[in-house]
Parts: C-alpha cells; structure tokens; sequence
C-alpha cells in the first residue's frame, strides 16, 4: 500500500465498514490517527498509531483496514509502539 495516498481528515474504517479512526498524518510506516477522535477512557485524548500493514486499501476519502474494526483496535499503538 502507497502510503503517499493517505492524507490527513481522512476517515480509517474496519473491513466492516464500522469508523475506527481519523487520519492525522502518516509517519513512519503507521498511520497516526487524530487525538480528537482517539479512543476511551485512559486512552481518550492522545494520538493512537495503525500500522500500514494493516491496510486494505483507499476508497475515495477513505482508508479500508484488513481486520474489522473491533479487531483493529486491538492492534492500535501509542507513539512508543506499545500496544495500546
């Protein structure tokens, strides 16, 4: 997956279609998704990390991952690149 495709505002989805994220920027080889719409509880308000393995492809203004959404968080990191 071409990494130069995504851009920022877009909307990351599961394979199913469920909102998992929005883009913030790309940065090294994961997809850094915007604090405003990050998480829950103590992970609300801070930025979380998809790696670019983990998608399908771009469709328009979004970014389809390979895992439904409920298994993509899973995979979320914290900027560190420890699982969150």
């Amino acid at each position: 997956m071409s990494s130069e495709k995504i851009i920022p505002k877009m909307e990351v989805i599961g394979a199913d279609g469920v909102h998992v994220g929005t883009v913030d920027a790309v940065v090294d080889g994961r997809i850094k998704l915007a604090k405003y719409d990050s998480g829950e509880g103590p992970h609300k308000g801070h930025n979380h990390f998809i790696d670019l393995g983990l998608v399908a492809e771009v469709e328009g203004q979004k970014v389809r991952l390979s895992a439904i959404a409920a298994v993509a968080v899973t995979f979320e990191e914290e900027k560190s690149g420890k699982s969150v």
